[in-house]
């Protein structure tokens, strides 16, 4: 009876919120780390107290306080980083947003821009993190990853054009490939007169596309530039920011912004947060890449890798146990993770990939730190 009282009390407690609000079902629950900002931790609070009022209930996590936002109190950053993956791990939260996380290789970040040509909305893939050591196998799971964002937040079928950078037209035949085997994918068509799917600089002031593909390094930049175009680049002003980790298997929804973005980015990318919760993106993303697989994705991905793995890298290398990796190493080449994580293994070191605030990293345990950087430096990885 207890049970049955408290979904009633509950589900009245929706209606009451969806009517002050407009949006109605649960609220999802978002974190905010709010210190590390170049703007002050009041900037991180002002996006918390905007995107509160929009039927979100977000988690604070600083020192500061305010009327409508659950403030979850730290002592510095790095505590603060450890709370917001402790609340995502117990699920207390949905998603968070954060100026840096460290993504392993594999998941990448689709951000979210408005354009000074036209005010429209463009999904940007991607922006940070590594979908694929392979610069052409990457560029394919980032246009994957964007259909998965910008169908979580509502748009049924996006147009996906791929920015002329290098690999764009590889990248262009296997989606192409991909669409004749069956994949559901719909081309934008370039705003210049010779139109096409391959996006020139125009096409991303205009958004021609509603997903523009390209390498996170350059998306990284397309960010930053759209975001602060009116503001001189040191105060982010526009957008959504740099968006969800999004991968294969990847099931944990962290929402990147940088150390320049303003209160109005951060705001935004925490409504885009709530937008995938309640889009339920991780569905999404086991739909698409069913879709995808079921026409060829893997063995399109292996035709079009451009990089010529060395004897080195075939070798078998036994995985040692697991362990807790919480020690970083930076300054490695991101072409060269896999082998030096197998460079790693072979001497019984259990070593992760992935992508930190700077670039590429090695993490291990703090035990084996020391004995770690000795092998990566013998062997040439590092410096």
């Amino acid at each position: 009876m207890a049970n049955i009282e408290k979904m009633i009390a509950s589900t009245f407690m929706e209606i009451a919120q969806g009517l002050e609000t407009g949006s109605f079902g649960k609220r999802p629950k978002i974190a905010l780390t709010g210190m590390g900002s170049e703007h002050g931790e009041e900037n991180s609070m002002a996006a918390a107290i905007e995107a509160a009022k929009d039927g979100i209930d977000v988690y604070y996590i600083g020192t500061l306080e305010a009327e409508g936002v659950t403030t979850v109190k730290v002592a510095n950053d790095e505590e603060g980083h450890d709370k917001m993956e402790e609340m995502l791990k117990n699920k207390e939260v949905d998603a968070a947003v954060t100026m840096h996380f460290p993504f392993p290789i594999g998941v990448s970040t689709v951000g979210r821009c408005v354009t000074p040509a036209t005010a429209k909305e463009m999904f940007i893939a991607n922006t940070t993190g590594t979908s694929s050591t392979d610069r052409i196998e990457g560029m394919i799971k980032n246009a994957i990853y964007g259909v998965i964002a910008a169908k979580a937040c509502g748009k049924k079928n996006p147009s996906v054009g791929i920015l002329n950078v290098d690999g764009a037209r590889q990248t262009e035949k296997a989606l192409k490939e991909l669409q004749s085997n069956g994949y559901d994918i719909t081309f934008a068509e370039s705003g210049r007169a010779d139109g096409g799917c391959v996006m020139r600089g125009n096409d991303v002031l205009q958004a021609s596309p509603d997903i523009m593909v390209t390498d996170s390094l350059t998306g990284n930049i397309l960010v930053k530039m759209l975001s602060s175009f009116n503001t001189g680049g040191s105060f982010e002003a526009t957008g959504f920011g740099y968006g969800p980790g999004i991968g294969e298997g990847y099931e944990q929804l962290v929402m990147i912004v940088s150390r320049a973005s303003g209160a109005p980015v951060i705001a935004n990318a925490i409504r885009y947060a709530a937008q995938l919760v309640r889009g339920k993106v991780f569905e999404v993303a086991k739909d698409e890449f069913a879709a995808v697989k079921k026409a060829g994705f893997n063995d399109i991905l292996n035709k079009y890798k451009t990089v010529a793995k060395p004897a080195a890298a075939e070798e078998e290398v036994k995985e040692p146990p697991k362990e807790i990796v919480t020690a970083q190493i930076p300054g490695i080449e991101v072409m060269d993770l896999e082998d030096a994580v197998k460079a790693l293994w072979k001497i019984n070191i259990y070593a992760e990939s992935g992508m930190g605030c700077t670039g590429p990293i090695i993490r291990v345990s703090d035990a084996n730190l020391a004995k770690a950087e000795e092998e990566l430096k013998k062997a040439g990885y590092i410096n």
